[in-house]
């Protein structure tokens, strides 16, 4: 269990000012000079070292991307987007993060932005969050204000601005390219890849795209040290993670913690326990709609990491643990899910156009049980034909929730198939 003194986002929930008087109180943007000093290699080194993994879902090592922007982009400027279109179901821990701590988050796009040859960086917010991007954009007045951005940014000789973009509520712009579409003012669709937005990004320039838990960190694992990050959970799954509680809990919350605590120990200690009990327990989405649940079973061991929820056929995802008893109509659930990513598919790519929609249309049925056993084995083919073909990953996005359903749970599916054609039998 995460100790009080190794917490970083120490105002998450909003207790103390969030504006620059209370943010330099709690220790942000102090040594940022010396960390700028320390030159763009040994920054992306350091994070490199540290192990972190993207917070926005994938899980990509965030040194190693930094590490794919170019050395010198000639006249071409580069860019830093921070996403901020925190829009997964169950997913609410960058809008704390957002409106309680944005000066932790600026500081994180000065030493980040730095790192990666950046002179400018975007932060694209959801567009519903009006409160979290008014006192984004105050803190980003009040930095520029006290000389920490824009022109010699914290004294250190280096010029850099930050703007504030209000999304207008798309899932789909959460997917980086189809973000730095809608940040061009284009329709948010996904770009074929590559080229890459570290060498074709925001106007055809360098780009990484980043979410803000990500960013948001860096410049506490440089002041205490990788030696100290490292030791937070497990190899390759290091340092700590907001995890945001919510479904069938007594106290649902946003909670920082060590990664690789069990789901079990996170879920009584922190959410005060499954309601009605662990017993109680039917499934657990471990990482936000888009992951496969898990069946009580696998709850009570496994680890909240990348590489342990992996194993399991899951994944950690954004770390929104929706928590589901033994009253849930799972199969009705799934199906609300897939309403969900057949609502929000841009429609650019066919099999997702048409297999998100069929998906929720099989489901449907499938509640009552009006459909036949064969049905299920065709579901999940479509689910297969849908995952990895499609340009973004919103197509396993909407398939991996079905999959874990019938992985799972496939013995309630058949159960409602042969109940409802006895009915029908009867009433002949």
């Amino acid at each position: 269990m995460l100790q009080d003194q190794d917490r970083i986002f120490t105002n998450l929930y909003g207790q103390d000012d969030w504006r620059l008087a209370g943010a330099r109180r709690r220790g942000v943007w102090s040594g940022i000079k010396s960390q700028i000093e320390l030159g763009r290699d040994k920054i992306v080194e350091l994070v490199k070292d540290s192990d972190l993994r993207g917070r926005g879902g994938a899980g990509f090592p965030t040194g190693l991307k930094w590490s794919f922007m170019p050395k010198a982009s000639g006249d071409r400027p580069a860019y830093l987007v921070v996403n901020a279109d925190e829009s997964e179901p169950g997913t609410c821990k960058d809008r704390e993060i957002l409106r309680n701590d944005p000066h932790r988050l600026l500081e994180g796009c000065l030493v980040a932005g730095f790192a990666m040859g950046a002179s400018v960086c975007y932060i694209y917010i959801r567009g519903e969050f009006f409160n979290e991007a008014s006192n984004v954009q105050v803190a980003i007045d009040e930095a520029y204000d006290a000389g920490l951005l824009g022109k010699n940014a914290c004294g250190t000789g280096y010029d850099y601005d930050v703007y504030l973009h209000r999304g207008a509520g798309a899932y789909i712009c959460g997917e980086e390219t189809a973000l730095l579409e809608s940040l061009e003012g284009k329709k948010g669709q996904p770009r074929l890849k590559p080229p890459f937005p570290a060498m074709v990004g925001l106007y055809g320039c360098p780009t990484t795209v980043n979410n803000v838990e990500t960013i948001a960190v860096v410049p506490e694992i440089l002041r205490r040290g990788v030696p100290w990050w490292s030791a937070l959970g497990r190899p390759k799954n290091t340092g700590t993670k907001i995890f945001s509680i919510s479904g069938h809990v007594n106290k649902p919350c946003n909670v920082e913690e060590e990664m690789g605590i069990p789901l079990k120990e996170l879920i009584e200690k922190h959410a005060g326990g499954v309601r009605g009990g662990w017993d109680n327990l039917l499934a657990v989405i471990p990482g936000g709609s888009s992951v496969p649940c898990l069946p009580k079973p696998i709850c009570d061991t496994v680890l909240m990491d990348f590489d342990s929820l992996r194993k399991v056929k899951s994944g950690l995802g954004t770390a929104a643990v929706i928590v589901m008893d033994k009253s849930t109509d799972i199969v009705a659930a799934i199906q609300r899910l897939a309403h969900f990513y057949m609502h929000e598919s841009c429609g650019q790519c066919t099999p997702c156009r048409e297999g998100t929609g069929w998906m929720w249309r099989v489901l449907t049925r499938m509640i009552e049980g009006h459909a036949d056993v064969e049905e299920i084995d065709t579901l999940l083919d479509v689910t297969y034909q849908v995952e990895g073909h499609t340009i973004c990953a919103l197509g396993d996005a909407a398939a991996w929730p079905v999959q874990g359903l019938i992985r799972h749970f496939r013995p309630e599916l058949e159960r409602r198939i042969v109940e409802y054609k006895k009915t029908a039998q009867a009433a002949e």
